[in-house]
Formats: structure tokens, sequence, C-alpha cells
């Protein structure tokens, strides 16, 4: 029975080193890149040299885009519940359903709109060297291809 419990034992003990070695495995080569938000935001505050200024300025800025895009977020999250109660009241694509998915899409629209409004705030406060340089980082955001 001692020869058993050993086996089992050591059985646990290396798929436990599997997983951890799967994990480590996906995390280092396997893992997807970097967000465009990381990479913008990484632009923005170390590589554009920005003055004390001019990163007041857009801490400013992203103070007030959280809280406006934390209020959309919540709206779509209600609408997502209201989707959701919708598909179980009508169990197929009704007027209900409809209705829920032009509210969605509304609120989308309008975190796009918000999330526009942002960058183009932020690039107000750049100097002309700066902005193109962040222009070019957008525009790579905006046409980067899913992997």
């Amino acid at each position: 029975m001692t020869g058993e419990r050993f086996r089992l034992a050591l059985m646990v003990v290396l798929a436990f080193g599997a997983a951890i070695g799967g994990v480590l495995i996906g995390r280092t080569w396997i893992a997807p890149s970097a967000p465009v938000e990381s990479e913008l935001h990484q632009l923005l505050h170390d590589d554009l040299r920005l003055d004390s200024g001019q990163q007041a300025k857009i801490e400013a800025i992203e103070r007030q885009y959280a809280l406006r895009r934390q209020a959309l977020e919540l709206e779509l999250r209600a609408d997502n519940a209201r989707l959701a109660s919708a598909i179980e009241a009508e169990h197929g694509y009704g007027p209900q359903v409809d209705a829920a998915v032009d509210a969605s899409h509304h609120a989308m629209g309008e975190l796009q709109k918000v999330t526009l409004e942002h960058i183009f705030a932020m690039r107000g406060v750049l100097r002309p060297d700066q902005a193109t340089r962040f222009d070019a980082a957008v525009v790579k955001a905006l046409t980067v291809k899913p992997q």
C-alpha cells in the first residue's frame, strides 16, 4: 500500500509541475501583446517627454475621461442586463430585443465619441513634434490587425 501512495503522490507532483510549466510557457511565449491603450499611454507618458505643464493638463483630461468612460460602461452593463431580460422574455429576436440592442449600440457609440474627444483633447496639449508621433501611434492603433 505504501508503494501505491508514493506513486499517487509522485503523479500529483508531476501533474502540478506540468500545469505550472504550461502556465509559464503560455505567459512567456503565447501571451497576447499589450493593449493599444497601453502603447498610447506609454508613448504619452514615457516617450514624448512632456513638460510639467503638459503632464498636469493631460492628467486632468485623463481624470475627466475616466469618469465619463466609467459612466458609459455602467450604462452598457445596464443595457446588457436589459438585453438579457428581453431575450429571456421573448426567446427570439423580437421588439424588446431589438430595442435593447439599439440602446446598447447607442451607448457604444457614445463611448467611442468620448474616447475620440479624449484623444483629441490630449493631442491639443502636445507640441507639433509630439503631435506627429502621437498621430502615428493613434493611426497604428486604429489600423492594427488582430492577431
